[in-house]
C-alpha cells in the first residue's frame, strides 16, 4: 500500500498517545487501590473481581472490536472507543459501591478499551509494512509510558487530594484526545463493506479457521496467553505489594512498582523490534527466537519479584522481567501476522485477545483471594511459571510449525 510518508509516523503519533490513556487509565485503578479499599471498605477478594472482570469483559468485547476494526472506518472505531472509555473512567470517579465499580469501571471502561488495539494495530500493519516491527515497537512503548505516568501522577494525585480526583483528570483529558483524533486521522481502507450478517458470520469463521488450521498460530495465541496473564497480575497488585511489605507511601508504590519494570520494558522493546526488523530480512524465524528469548530469559526475574527482602532487589527483578517482557513484545503481532492472512489481521488480534484476557482474567482475583493465606510474595512469584510455559510454546511453534504455516504474499 503506497501513503504518504509523514503522515504514516503522524499516524503512529496520535496512536501513540490514545494508547496511552488506554493503559494510564486501567492503571490509575490498581495505583489507588488501598485508598478505595478503606474509603469504600471493600475486601482484598472483592477489589480482585473488579479487576477480574475488567479483563474478562475486554476478552469477551475483543473478538467483536476485531471484526469490527476490518470491516470498518478505523478511524471511528479507535475514536469512538477513547471517547467511550474516557468517559466512564470519568464516571468512576463517581463511583461509592461495589456495583458502581464494576459497571464503570469493569464494564464500561473494559468494553470500551477493547475495540482499541485491533483497529490500531490493523492500522499500523495497513500504513507500516517494511517499518513495520519497528513501528509496532513504538505504539507499545506508550503502553509503558501511560502506566508510569499514571503510577506517578496518579499515586500523587490519589495520595494529596484523595483517589476520584484521579479518574476526573484522565477521564477529562482522554475526551479531549478523542476530538483531536476524529480531527486528524484519515479514514482508513474498509476491507469489506456492506456485508450481510450470514456475510459478516462467514467473514467471522473464515478468520477463526484461519488461526485454528495453523499450528503456530494456535501456539503462539497460547504465548499471548501467558504473558496477559502475568501482566494482568503483576499490574494489579504490585503497588499494593510494595506499600504493604515494604511500608511505601501510595504515592511512592505507584510510581517505583511501575516505572523500573516499564522503562526497562521500553529499551527491551526498542531493542527487539530493530533488531526483528533488521534479522527478518534473512529469516522471519528470528522473530521467534527473539520472542522465546524474552519469555524464558524472564522467569528468574518474576519469581525474585516476588521473594526479594530489599526494594533494590524487587527494583532489580522488575528490571529484568521489564526489559524481557520487551524483547516478546516487540513481536507481538508481527509474528502472529507472518502466519495469518492481511485481510483478517484485525480479527486474528480480536480472537488471540479475547482467548487470552477471557483465560487470564482469573489472575487478580485469584491473587487477592489467595492474599490472606499464601500471601502476595509467593503469588507474584509463582507468576514465573506462566512464562516457562509460553516460552516452551513458542520454541514449540519455531521449531515444528512455523516454517509451514507462514504466509508467503503481502497483499
Amino acid at each position: 500500500m503506497k501513503t504518504n510518508n509523514f503522515y504514516k509516523w503522524e499516524l503512529l503519533i496520535w496512536l501513540w498517545l490514545a494508547f496511552f490513556f488506554n493503559q494510564a487509565d486501567r492503571q490509575i485503578f490498581n495505583v489507588a487501590l488501598p485508598l478505595i479499599k478503606a474509603d469504600l471498605n471493600l475486601t482484598d477478594a472483592q477489589l480482585g473481581l473488579v479487576g477480574s472482570l475488567f479483563v474478562l469483559t475486554l476478552g469477551l468485547c475483543i473478538p467483536f472490536a476485531g471484526v469490527i476494526g476490518d470491516l470498518s472506518n478505523r478511524k471511528k472505531v479507535i475514536g469512538f472507543s477513547l471517547l467511550f472509555w474516557s468517559v466512564a473512567t470519568l464516571f468512576t470517579g463517581f463511583g461509592n459501591t461495589l456495583l458502581h465499580l464494576i459497571l464503570l469501571r469493569s464494564l464500561a471502561v473494559g468494553g470500551g478499551e477493547a475495540f482499541y488495539a485491533p483497529a490500531a494495530n490493523g492500522l499500523i500493519s495497513q500504513y507500516h509494512q517494511k517499518t513495520r516491527a519497528l513501528a509496532m515497537s513504538i505504539h507499545q512503548t506508550s503502553l509503558y509510558a501511560g502506566v508510569i505516568m499514571s503510577g506517578a501522577l496518579g499515586g500523587y494525585i490519589a495520595q494529596a487530594y484523595g483517589w476520584k480526583p484521579t479518574f476526573y483528570l484522565f477521564g477529562g483529558a482522554g475526551i479531549i484526545l478523542s476530538g483531536l483524533l476524529f480531527w486528524r486521522l484519515q479514514p482508513s481502507v474498509v476491507v469489506e463493506t456492506a456485508l450481510s450478517f450470514s456475510e459478516q458470520k462467514k467473514f467471522f469463521k473464515n478468520a477463526l479457521h484461519s488461526i485454528l488450521r495453523k499450528p503456530a498460530a494456535v501456539l503462539l495465541c497460547g504465548a499471548f496467553l501467558t504473558l496477559v496473564f502475568v501482566n494482568v497480575g503483576y499490574t494489579t497488585w504490585m503497588p499494593t505489594f510494595l506499600h504493604e511489605k515494604f511500608g511505601l507511601s501510595i504515592a511512592d508504590a505507584g510510581f517505583n512498582s511501575m516505572f523500573y519494570h516499564h522503562v526497562f520494558a521500553f529499551f527491551g522493546v526498542m531493542m527487539g523490534g530493530y533488531l526483528s526488523d533488521k534479522l527478518a530480512l534473512k529469516s522471519a524465524h528470528y522473530r521467534l527466537i527473539i520472542q522465546g528469548s524474552g519469555l524464558l530469559l524472564g522467569v528468574p526475574f518474576i519469581y525474585e519479584m516476588g521473594q526479594a527482602d530489599t526494594t533494590f532487589n524487587t527494583y532489580v527483578a522488575l528490571s529484568g522481567f521489564g526489559f524481557c517482557r520487551g524483547l516478546y513484545e516487540a513481536n507481538l503481532y508481527a509474528t502472529l501476522f507472518e502466519v495469518i492472512e492481511p485481510q483478517y489481521r484485525s480479527t486474528s488480534v480480536g480472537l488471540s485477545a479475547m482467548f487470552a484476557y477471557v483465560t487470564a482474567s482469573i489472575a487478580p482475583f485469584l491473587l487477592g483471594y489467595l492474599k490472606p493465606t499464601l500471601g502476595l510474595s509467593d503469588g507474584l512469584s509463582a507468576l514465573s511459571f506462566a512464562y516457562l510455559l509460553g516460552g516452551i510454546c513458542i520454541l514449540i511453534a519455531l521449531k515444528w510449525f512455523f516454517k509451514k504455516d507462514k504466509i508467503s504474499m503481502e497483499l
